[in-house]
């Protein structure tokens, strides 16, 4: 039985990249965003977003995207193989700039309705970019430490660390 945790940093192409080989692999897709938000951007609370991790992963199968720690030790010793999109920090943030654009000005519904803004993105604390700026190179040494973990406990680790390697991974399934 197949159950993919797909991480990275933020902007990494992890809901993107889960969807295709959910797809490919004909599994279902679990985004942690959308369990984890609510409307007008509201965080769910802790207790409730594990309650509905737990039901999401419950079955068999899945491919699942997020980097919540929250859920880590629900989702993680439950997945037969953890995929990790360690692309560099000018991809991330190239990444952050344009998908924020795009969505902004596109005002593209999210999760729970929500829509990014301008004044969000750019004028703001929560901003992603601002984001990708102070968590990338910290998650990437935890995952580092983490993953070996992982992999010492039996569950297969991957690591694709540029769109060429993520790509020929799909073309491969």
């Amino acid at each position: 039985m197949e159950r993919v945790v797909v991480i990275g940093s933020s902007c990494s192409g992890k809901s993107t990249f889960s969807q295709k080989l959910a797809n490919k692999m004909v599994l279902e897709y679990i985004e942690l965003d959308q369990l984890h938000w609510l409307p007008n951007w509201q965080e769910r609370a802790d207790d409730e977003f594990r309650g509905l991790v737990k039901q999401a992963t419950a079955s068999n199968t899945w491919v699942l995207d997020g980097n919540y720690s929250v859920v880590r030790d629900i989702v993680w010793p439950r997945a037969t193989k953890i995929v990790w999109l360690n692309h560099s920090f000018n991809v991330v943030l190239y990444r952050s700039f344009t998908r924020s654009i795009v969505r902004a000005s596109t005002k593209k519904r999210l999760f729970s309705g929500n829509v990014e803004t301008f004044k969000q993105t750019f004028f703001s604390r929560d901003s992603i970019i601002l984001w990708v700026l102070q968590t990338y190179h910290q998650k990437r040494k935890r995952y580092n430490k983490l993953l070996t973990q992982m992999k010492c406990q039996g569950i297969e680790v991957v690591e694709l660390n540029n769109q060429k390697q993520v790509d020929r991974y799909l073309k491969n399934i």
